[in-house]
C-alpha cells in the first residue's frame, strides 16, 4: 500500500470513527479500520492523535475552499450586497454539498465531536491560504452586524462555529436515518435560516438579573 494511499485512508476511518464515538476512540481502532496491522501507523504518518485531528479537519478544506469563493464571486456579481443570509450560505452549503455531491456523510459529526479542538478554535488557522473564504464570509459578516455592540456581535460569531456543526450534524443523522435526502435544499435553507437567525436576533430589554 503506497503511503499516500494508507495516510488517506488512516484520514477517512478517523473522520468516521470520531464522528460517531468521540475524539478519545482508541488510536488502535482507528488504524484497524484503516486496514493498518502495524498500532505504531498513526504516529508514522501524523506524529499522535492532535495532528491526526487536525489532518482530518485539514483533508475537505480544498473543496470547501473552492466552492465556498464560487458562491462569494456569484454573490459580487450579482450587484448587491449579500447580506448575512447570503454569507451564511456560502459558508454552509458546501458544506451540505459534501454529501450531496460527494458522498461525504461524517465530515459535520466529525467537527461536532471536535469543534473545541484548537485545530478550529485557533485564530491563527484562518490565516491560512485554504481558508480564505471563511476569513473573508467572516469579515463580512462582522461589517453586517456592526449595528451590534462589539462584544455581543463578537460573541454571535464565536458561537457560530459551534451552533453551524451541531445543526450539520443532526442535518447528517436525519440523512443517515433516510429521514431526509442529502439534497433537500429546503432542508438546507432551514439551516441557514437559523443560523441568520441566531446572529441577527433582535437585542431585548431585559431586567438586571439579581
Amino acid at each position: 500500500m503506497a503511503v499516500n494511499d494508507a495516510r488517506e485512508r488512516i484520514i477517512l476511518a478517523a473522520e468516521q470513527l470520531i464522528a460517531e464515538r468521540g475524539p478519545a476512540v482508541p488510536l488502535r481502532d482507528i488504524a484497524a479500520a484503516a486496514g493498518q496491522r502495524n498500532n505504531s501507523a498513526i504516529q508514522y504518518h501524523f506524529g499522535s492523535r492532535d495532528g491526526l485531528i487536525e489532518a482530518v479537519v485539514e483533508h475537505r478544506l480544498a473543496t470547501l475552499e473552492v466552492r465556498r469563493l464560487e458562491l462569494l464571486a456569484e454573490q459580487a456579481g450579482a450587484g448587491s450586497a449579500p447580506g448575512v443570509h447570503g454569507l451564511v450560505e456560502a459558508l454552509v452549503i458546501p458544506m451540505f454539498e459534501l454529501a450531496e455531491r460527494h458522498g461525504i456523510h461524517h465530515y459535520a459529526r466529525f467537527f461536532e465531536q471536535i469543534h473545541t479542538h484548537p485545530a478550529v478554535t485557533d485564530a491563527a488557522n484562518l490565516d491560512g491560504e485554504r481558508r480564505t473564504s471563511v476569513r473573508v464570509i467572516m469579515q463580512q459578516l462582522d461589517r453586517e452586524l456592526n449595528h451590534l455592540p462589539k462584544r455581543l456581535r463578537m460573541r454571535r460569531l464565536r458561537a457560530l462555529p459551534t451552533v453551524l456543526f451541531a445543526l450539520l450534524a443532526d442535518h447528517e443523522r436525519a440523512v443517515e436515518a433516510e429521514r431526509v435526502p442529502a439534497g433537500d435544499v429546503n432542508a438546507w435553507g432551514e439551516v441557514v435560516d437559523m443560523l441568520a437567525g441566531v446572529l441577527t436576533a433582535p437585542v431585548a430589554e431585559r431586567a438586571p438579573l439579581r
